[in-house]
């Protein structure tokens, strides 16, 4: 009896590979299409850029029209006037060693894009 349990074991598995396969043309229900497709994308980048420029030594100089300015000028110097009465112009600037300047600049840069594509088949 186990014999015969194994020899039908066997001949189902047989069986089972030599099925004859029908192979079948696959048609696709189309015959042209199209596919558009929209791409909105939007950035925005924020900058906060501090620059400080630093001086490391002092610095004097003076400027001027109608003004009497001795050969060595330097802060505390006396000027006067060539023409008293007459119109002048007269600068002074002094600076000391540490911060000449500083900036702050602070932006905003926005970039959008719109992309469409359209894809066209045919069978």
């Amino acid at each position: 009896m186990r014999e015969s349990i194994v020899m039908g074991l066997i001949l189902g598995i047989l069986y089972g590979f030599c099925q004859p396969v029908d192979a079948r043309t696959v048609t696709p229900n189309f015959t042209t299409g199209t596919v558009t497709s929209e791409t909105t994308t939007s950035q925005t980048i924020t900058e906060s850029i501090h620059i400080i420029d630093y001086s490391t030594g002092g610095s004097y100089s003076v400027s001027g029209t109608n003004i009497d300015i001795p050969g060595v000028p330097g802060p505390g110097t006396q000027y006067t006037m060539v023409t008293p009465g007459a119109p002048f112009q007269f600068s002074e600037t002094h600076l000391l060693p540490g911060i000449s300047k500083e900036t702050f600049i602070e932006r905003t840069t926005t970039t959008e894009s719109f992309t469409t594509s359209l894809s066209v088949f045919t069978q």
